[in-house]
């Protein structure tokens, strides 16, 4: 039988942003009492995405403060409420980018709630209560159980918790635009938290992996640690015009402002360039880029709810997880200023219940 549903608001230990100078600090928030449909889950481990950098200093214009941001979120179950059937107390689950949708319209019916145009994101946004979001730098998250994964049971789950973004990310536009095929060349634009994970995933569909980056010093990472067969030092001409007409997909995964036809150069006849990451500054693009080998350019944001699960499951199948530094809550501003910098391999998570004091 559920346990019963708590009765009131209770009282969360988080770390936030109050202003656009991104400085996170101690803060305490109310998370709401269990609803029917709810899970209540004791947060353990929350990654740092590099969305979370651009959220806190309001890069993009939406951000909402005081500000709690984190959406790559790992917990135990501790209630659920009455109509909650999926999950028990003590499972080990995620919550990913989004915490709601209105699960009606056509874009939810076929999974694909990260298109709703009703969607709800896990921090700085507002719920349908007219609640402002609040996300993993907390210890503790209510959240409606089709919102809820389960996380594979064989995998760390510090270094499992970046796969609900960064993980799914990149999976999402590999597997919709089909470039997951056994023996194909992929590419990978950008060697960080995104790249890191497409590498992997590449190597797991049995594709042949280029890397493609600025850092001659990230050769050794990308083929000795990572597996890639070959990397390219986008800047250098002659090896990019060595590459020409090689490579049948490439993601790109650089946020950056950075030209697309050097890449758009080394698809082969009907190819596919997928960016993930976003630029502040628009990009442009050569038209004879695309027609003289009749190229394709697309985009793709996270995935939705069931093929997030897809992802997880796909990973505890293949052992994949993704490269991280562990830190307490205290070091998240050294660690956002690093992030700043690209300064990390390649995800930090934060080790939320042993440096945030759990509610009793």
């Amino acid at each position: 039988m559920a346990p019963a549903a708590a009765a009131t608001e209770v009282e969360v230990d988080a770390w936030a942003a109050r202003d656009t100078s991104g400085h996170l600090s101690p803060f305490t928030l109310s998370r709401r009492a269990t609803r029917p449909g709810d899970v209540k889950l004791k947060v353990l481990f929350c990654g740092v995405c590099h969305s979370d950098l651009h959220q806190i200093h309001n890069d993009w214009g939406n951000s909402i403060f005081p500000m709690v941001p984190g959406h790559e979120i790992v917990g135990e179950v501790t209630e659920v409420g009455s109509e909650v059937k999926a999950f028990k107390v003590g499972e080990i689950v995620g919550v990913g980018c989004l915490v709601n949708s209105c699960q009606n319209c056509d874009r939810c019916t076929r999974h694909l709630e990260q298109y709703c145009q009703m969607k709800v994101w896990t921090y700085t946004d507002k719920d349908y209560d007219g609640t402002i979001t609040q996300g993993g730098y907390s210890t503790i998250m209510v959240c409606r159980q089709e919102f809820v994964l389960k996380m594979p049971t064989n995998l760390p789950l510090d270094a499992a918790a970046p796969l609900l973004c960064a993980g799914i990310t990149v999976y999402s536009p590999m597997k919709h635009f089909q470039m997951d095929v056994a023996g194909k060349h992929f590419g990978v634009v950008g060697l960080g938290g995104l790249g890191h994970m497409a590498v992997k995933f590449g190597k797991a569909f049995g594709m042949t992996v280029t890397v493609f980056s600025t850092s001659p010093s990230k050769e050794k990472e990308a083929c000795e640690l990572l597996g890639a067969d070959r990397f390219i030092v986008s800047k250098d001409p002659e090896q990019m015009k060595a590459a020409a007409g090689t490579i049948d997909y490439i993601i790109d995964t650089v946020s950056a402002t950075h030209p697309l036809d050097p890449y758009l150069s080394t698809l082969k006849l009907d190819g596919k360039l997928v960016m993930v990451g976003i630029p502040q500054k628009p990009v442009s693009i050569h038209a004879f880029s695309l027609t003289s080998a009749r190229r394709y350019v697309g985009g793709s944001g996270i995935g939705g709810i069931k093929e997030t699960q897809e992802m997880l499951d796909f990973c505890g199948e293949h052992n994949i997880t993704c490269m991280i530094e562990k830190i307490p809550i205290s070091y998240i501003n050294t660690a956002m200023e690093r992030l700043g910098k690209s300064d990390v391999k390649y995800r930090f998570v934060i080790d939320i219940a042993n440096s945030l004091k759990p509610e009793d």
